[in-house]
């Protein structure tokens, strides 16, 4: 990088230091405070982190790469606007007169303790398992490719960026609890989506146009049936992404990610009301019809600039760092990677906020009820320090097996996702299902997810011939998931047939129908034709996505 570049990215540093100061200056009374930002967020502050939140290594790394290597597959996880609208429009009326905290505290409303303590044990260990260390390994290998520093103080320069992450928005994070993630994620969206544009268009004028793009990418094959790169619909005989299994199996997943996991959902909790936590997912909606544009089909292009020769691609994981190297005119470049350490410090800062709020108040607060509220944000900051400290420790494994967790990501949400998301819709779908079946639920959903995921282990060493080989591991991953899924419901309303049911009046609010009327004039005040009318615009821009792709 050249001296502008560096002024640049220095300027965005100070300005992220000038925020963090200003949060940290007013200081957190209450847990409120800490954990939810007062519940007084707006509109800007809630959709911004949504976006920045979800940015992280998974498009830096994993989404370019993607591009760059398969095409067009890994957009329907990209095209999930729709489901944030529902997190929007039908949850965010449920959470928020529920008044809780944390997605578990939910759970045990709706359901009961046992609930609460299973789902936030899940939570807290895909956080720094997989969440945490794949962001940290994934920001020391970008940032050494795109700075181009092999050694400093003669200590790999891997080492130092990825502790340096960690370290650094810890600290910010513990400081400024929710405020800062909020706040921070203002100044980081514009950058990061500034930043990444300027890559698109570069690439696409450099490449020759979008039409180049396109002709190069259809003429490659990812499959024995006639797919190519610019298919978003492949055959259901394709390994990977089955038509059969990609459209319900991503949104599956997007659902309990966006609209159940404590990650996202702390957002629209911090919500000063109704409309503002709405008009926070609307505005994270459209957000989130930009990763597509700005880390996919820049993946494209750099297969295509590497076809051409006019780029050296070593793999594709490094396609977006290449591209940012080897494209960008001085200034852009530091602008860029601002925007990369945006993502990834805003997408750390809120694991780190959200495994504190999580142990705080599912485990800390259950256990001793009598704490005070400076208390409770004291063991926050501790909760927070741990979570880095635990996130330090797991790089040494990262490193050595970093390319195999990354490739289980995807396959590790997949197993995670249905038992939870099946467990949200039916509590608040029906009051008939039971306390007993949300439990039995999420038990049924984490142990048969996990016994597959512990199986692909030793799986050279099962007969494929075999009943647990065919059951468990010859399926795909997303007909797993979709059968996971479907099975977790049916245990859930045959348990639900042979239990006690919860008393109407303890979970009133909790499920559909039961608002009173006064409730549901508070929401029906909460929006506007505006908010129809943006929702609108998200829904019509991916049904032309998936017209164009088809």
């Amino acid at each position: 990088m050249g001296t502008i570049d560096w002024i640049v990215l220095g300027l965005f540093c100070l300005g992220l230091v000038a925020i963090i100061i200003w949060v940290a200056k007013q200081k957190d009374k209450t847990s409120t405070d800490y954990f939810l930002a007062g519940r007084d967020a707006t509109w800007l502050a809630i959709g911004s982190s949504i976006f920045a939140s979800n940015i992280g290594s998974e498009h830096l790394v994993g989404l370019a790469g993607a591009g760059a290597s398969s095409g067009m597959a890994m957009a329907h996880w990209e095209m999930h606007g729709w489901i944030i609208l529902i997190l929007g429009w039908f949850f965010v009326p449920f959470y928020d007169r529920s008044g809780v905290f944390t997605m578990p505290q939910f759970l045990e409303k709706r359901y009961n303790k046992g609930s609460r303590s299973i789902l936030s044990i899940i939570s807290l260990v895909s956080y720094v398992f997989t969440k945490v260390a794949v962001t940290v390994y994934a920001g020391g290998v970008v940032f050494k490719q795109v700075f181009g520093i092999e050694s400093m103080f003669g200590i790999d320069f891997f080492w130092i960026s990825a502790v340096g992450l960690v370290v650094l928005t810890g600290i910010y994070t513990t400081l400024g609890g929710m405020k800062a993630v909020l706040w921070t994620s203002v100044l980081q969206t514009p950058i990061l989506l500034v930043g990444s544009l300027a890559v698109l268009i570069i690439g696409l004028v450099r490449l020759g146009g979008w039409d180049e793009m396109m002709r190069i990418c259809q003429a490659v094959p990812v499959n024995d049936y006639g797919d190519t790169m610019t298919d978003l619909i492949r055959s259901s005989k394709d390994p990977e992404y089955p038509w059969t299994g990609v459209i319900l199996g991503s949104a599956i997943i997007g659902f309990w990610y966006w609209c159940t996991d404590q990650y996202i959902v702390q957002r629209v909790l911090s919500g000063r009301n109704q409309t503002e936590s709405r008009r926070g997912a609307i505005l994270g909606g459209m957000f989130k019809l930009t990763p597509v544009f700005i880390f996919l089909i820049p993946g494209m292009i750099a297969y295509a600039m590497n076809y051409k020769g006019m780029i050296t691609l070593p793999d594709s994981d490094s396609a977006f760092s290449v591209l940012i190297r080897e494209l960008l005119p001085i200034g852009f470049k530091g602008l860029v990677v601002g925007g990369i350490l945006a993502a990834l410090m805003s997408s750390l800062a809120s694991l780190f906020n959200s495994s504190a709020t999580l142990f705080t108040v599912d485990f800390y607060k259950k256990f001793k009820t009598e704490a005070s509220e400076s208390e409770l944000v004291k063991v926050g900051r501790i909760a927070t320090v741990t979570v880095v400290v635990l996130g330090v420790l797991w790089i040494p494994v990262m490193k050595g097996l970093g390319k195999v967790l990354y490739a289980y990501l995807q396959d590790v949400q997949s197993l995670l996702a249905p038992g939870i998301a099946a467990v949200f819709l039916l509590g608040i779908a029906s009051k008939k299902t039971t306390p007993v079946a949300g439990l039995v639920g999420l038990i049924t959903g984490f142990v048969l997810g996990m016994l597959r995921l512990a199986l692909k282990i030793f799986a050279a060493g099962i007969n494929q011939d075999s009943i647990i080989y065919q059951v468990f591991l010859a399926p795909n991953w997303l007909h797993y998931e979709i059968a996971l899924f479907f099975l977790v419901i049916l245990v859930m309303v045959i348990t639900s047939m042979v239990t006690r049911k919860a008393d109407p009046e303890a979970i009133r609010g909790l499920y559909v129908g039961s608002a009173t009327e006064e409730e549901k004039a508070i929401t029906r005040a909460s929006w506007n034709n505006w908010d129809l009318l943006f929702s609108g615009l998200v829904i019509v821009v991916i049904v032309w996505f998936y017209a164009y792709f088809w």
